[in-house]
């Protein structure tokens, strides 16, 4: 009788490499989950859950996304300071005016484990609202390449 043994990836087996997403006139659901598949590793043969086998990402043109219907104006973002009647509420569209990265950061966020690793792959996501990044000396890859 054989015993089949689980693979499990060991530190030197796994590679981090950096991926370019533009983010320009793209739906923000449909980018966040790609961009959360790429965090977590699953578009690699060896993807295990709960090991860091993902890429980093870099975002561009976070400014430039869409969304469909009536979010603009009907969905909010909460956040509370911590002391009574300390909950404040923006809209999309004025989080996209004032701070359009933690829109992208928000919806991956949401889309990765919340635990420990989870805080760590958070890590791994740069947004940028322009065109311009400062990660050239990595050499990322456009998503075209990574993604199918």
């Amino acid at each position: 009788m054989t015993v089949k043994k689980t693979y499990y990836p060991k530190a030197d087996d796994i590679s981090h490499e950096w991926v370019l997403v533009d983010a320009k006139n793209q739906n923000l659901g449909r980018l966040a989950t790609k961009i959360a598949a790429l965090i977590l590793g699953k578009h690699k043969p060896t993807f295990t859950p709960g090991v860091d086998q993902g890429d980093f990402v870099v975002v561009i043109n976070a400014e430039h996304i869409i969304v469909t219907g009536k979010k603009l104006d009907q969905k909010m973002y909460y956040r509370h300071s911590g002391y009574p009647g300390g909950l404040k509420q923006i809209s999309l569209r004025d989080q996209l005016a004032s701070n359009p990265e933690r829109v992208i950061e928000h919806a991956v966020k949401g889309m990765l484990p919340h635990n420990r690793l989870g805080r760590r792959l958070r890590k791994k996501l740069r947004v940028y609202a322009g065109t311009e990044h400062p990660h050239h000396a990595q050499k990322p890859k456009p998503i075209e390449e990574v993604l199918p």
